[in-house]
């Protein structure tokens, strides 16, 4: 799809090239990848830095549906000897919203607990880990895992056990067990796991290079390929999730993760350090690339502060756009007129063909059927449609490429958000757009391992950074 262009201006194929290098990292230097250091504050801090949220039918159960939610871009493989824990002092939340007004009716909220075996060593772990039980780990992580609703708290797992960072081949030379053992059953159904795992996030971001090296030859190369990131993922039962327990009645909900911490941190003449004051919601996801190529540097942190609920602040960001205005100045691709109706769908109601003027229908109704639509609220959320059943032949487009049970309905590991969302941004759901927004891409079409079949999904973590060049 995507060739080296000759040096000249670009026009054709080459304005394509060039306006697809463009947006897959067309914000200020501080993003990078879908939300990997996306923005100041959590740049500086990524135990909070929410990466990636991906919501869809489980393909092996689809009477359930698997939320996953990431932390921690960018980890090394070998970054010992403290590794990739989970912060302590943080509340790490998957929020669902089944009745359309841009308030989470339902959170699943993980807190994390760690202790150490022995504290006068250096070593993760003091020999071969073959068990979460072995005395050879050092350091373990647990974890609490709350539901929590406008009617109170309910601890579904207490003392869960968090899959300890893969220090190596030597040192844990089965994984995959230790993996396996750390997924957690449900109580009603259902289950979930905390632990490490390959970055599921597929694109090419070299465009900090002058522009893919100056003569677009550095393209198709999956940079976040070799790294790891920390994994919640969560499967339940589809009526859990719906209005008043009902998926076939109401089958649409909003998905979006957060991170949360106290609000005021104390330490004392011991060291011991105390967090108080109430949770401050400092990390915010949903759909893929809002926060980097929509939301301008002066307001990244403030966006991820907002709950949906406040989302009009930033609808400006949406019916304007920047990344059309700078491809059309440096590439001239026409960006389409505004102000931009298609993307509001996308990003803050979800498709409707009866809706609005997109040429693509994801969902008979932008809120659930048995919610007053005046309590509609555009928000940025991730949607699912749990109606639609898992594909037979997943296309990497999903939405785009024929495929209702991807992306942006939900998104799937294997979904391709950022070929997705270059299109989108140039107007691919609208009318009479031009033919080169349909090729447009970076090159990377998937991720550089396989996932796996079953729950959790996510690949095992990789042991070597493959892609340091």
């Amino acid at each position: 799809m995507l060739h080296r262009p000759s040096r000249r201006p670009a026009s054709g194929a080459v304005a394509a090239l060039a306006a697809a290098a463009c947006l897959a990292a067309l914000a200020p230097a501080v993003s990078q990848a879908s939300s990997h250091r996306e923005a100041p504050l959590v740049a500086g801090e990524p135990q909070l830095d929410n990466t990636d949220v991906y919501a869809f039918v489980s393909p092996d159960a689809p009477d359930t549906v698997t939320m996953i939610a990431n932390w921690v871009p960018f980890e090394e493989p070998n970054g010992g000897p403290n590794f990739y824990p989970f912060a302590t002092d943080a509340a790490y939340d998957i929020n669902i919203d089944n009745d359309g007004d841009a308030r989470a009716d339902l959170i699943y909220r993980w807190t994390f607990t760690d202790t150490y075996r022995n504290r006068n060593t250096f070593l993760y772990n003091t020999g071969v880990v073959t068990s979460l039980d072995d005395p050879d780990l050092n350091y373990r992580q647990t974890y609490r895992l709350e539901a929590v609703t406008a009617s109170g708290s309910t601890v579904l797992v207490n003392n869960g056990r968090v899959a300890p960072s893969r220090v190596g081949r030597a040192s844990m030379p089965n994984y995959g067990a230790l993996a396996d053992a750390a997924i957690t059953a449900l109580p009603g159904g259902g289950r979930t796991f905390a632990g490490q795992a390959d970055d599921p996030f597929f694109l090419d971001l070299r465009i900090f290079d002058l522009l893919y090296g100056g003569d677009f030859s550095e393209v198709g190369q999956d940079t976040v390929r070799g790294y790891n990131t920390n994994t919640l993922a969560i499967q339940v039962p589809r009526n859990a999730l719906a209005l008043r327990g009902d998926a076939a009645r109401n089958p649409v909900v909003g998905i979006w993760s957060t991170t949360s911490r106290q609000r005021v941190e104390v330490v004392d003449t011991q060291n011991n350090r105390e967090r108080y004051g109430g949770w401050q919601q400092v990390s915010r996801l949903g759909m893929p690339l809002v926060n980097e190529v929509v939301i301008p540097v002066g307001r990244k942190d403030e966006f991820n502060a907002t709950a949906p609920r406040n989302d009009s602040r930033f609808l400006p960001f949406v019916t304007s756009p920047e990344v059309p205005r700078l491809i059309e100045g440096i590439y001239r691709i026409p960006a389409p007129a505004t102000p931009r109706q298609d993307l509001v769908e996308v990003f803050l109601t979800g498709l409707c063909r009866a809706c609005g003027p997109v040429a693509v229908d994801l969902n008979s109704q932008r809120l659930n059927r048995d919610a007053d639509p005046a309590r509609f609220v555009p928000s940025e959320q991730l949607r699912l449609n749990m109606s639609v059943p898992p594909s037979a032949t997943p296309n990497r487009l999903g939405v785009l490429g024929g495929d209702n049970a991807g992306f942006p309905n939900g998104r799937r590991l294997a979904d391709d958000v950022t070929d997705v969302t270059l299109r989108v941004a140039e107007g691919v759901l609208l009318p009479n757009h031009p033919a080169a927004v349909d090729g447009l891409g970076d090159a990377v079409d998937g991720n550089a391992v396989p996932f796996r079949t079953t729950f959790p999904y996510v690949a095992l973590p990789n042991v070597i950074a493959v892609n340091q060049n």
